[in-house]
């Protein structure tokens, strides 16, 4: 018992491990008050550096849930708490003072690895949303390789709410797939822990500066900011 916890607690300190804001800083660039540090690593540092940096953290999820549950053969709930305890160290990471990203990223490949037959519910809002607004834009004629690369313009409405229905819709593929119901929780977990992240994250000092204004919050849990 002692040991599977010991599994979940180092879970928790291995989503800590901030590699994209390391990258950052071996390039000398401090990426720890951004908004997104996937995207400034990219745009910063280097596209190389930035897609190795979402790279890891899609895959990181996917890695500890594997080795407890495809390596190691642990119980059910010691692989969902483990898949939990990433994203927590991840959204809250304690080796950056608790200030860490939104796990978009980490969350998909840690969904995936818990239950890969619900994989379908996940992705297939998440791609659309990102074929109504974000592909467009970087196939848009008259555009350089560079220009197509450096992932600029509006922010994309879609792709936030798409990514909102498919961490939702996957606890019900995870249903619909006959996952144990330990898998199912941890799915809602995620989910959850993701829209709290997207309500909290620089609200108190956005609340400082215009206060708490209608649909704020339910902007924030669609579409990842208070203003639209």
């Amino acid at each position: 018992m002692l040991t599977n916890v010991l599994w979940v607690i180092g879970a928790y300190l291995y989503g800590s491990v901030p590699v994209v804001y390391l990258i950052g800083r071996l390039r000398g660039v401090d990426l720890s008050h951004e908004e997104d540090m996937h995207i400034s690593l990219w745009r910063e540092v280097g596209r190389l550096e930035g897609f190795v940096g979402i790279t890891w953290d899609v895959v990181k999820g996917g890695i500890a849930v594997l080795v407890v549950d495809r390596g190691l053969h642990l119980d059910q709930w010691v692989v969902a708490g483990v898949g939990v305890a990433v994203i927590l160290g991840e959204l809250w990471p304690v080796f950056l003072r608790f200030r860490g990203e939104k796990s978009n990223t980490t969350g998909l490949g840690t969904d995936a690895a818990l239950v890969w037959q619900a994989i379908p519910f996940l992705l297939g809002p998440i791609i659309a949303g990102a074929l109504i607004r974000t592909a467009p834009r970087m196939l848009r004629r008259g555009q350089s390789l560079d220009e197509r690369m450096k992932l600029g313009g509006p922010p994309s409405l879609s792709l936030p709410l798409g990514m909102f229905f498919g961490f939702g819709l996957f606890p019900v593929g995870c249903w619909a797939m006959g996952a144990s119901w330990e898998r199912t929780a941890a799915g809602v977990a995620l989910f959850a822990l993701i829209v709290a992240k997207r309500v909290t994250f620089g609200l108190r000092e956005e609340m400082a500066k215009e206060g708490l204004r209608p649909g704020m919050v339910v902007n924030r849990v669609l579409f990842d900011r208070s203003h639209i």
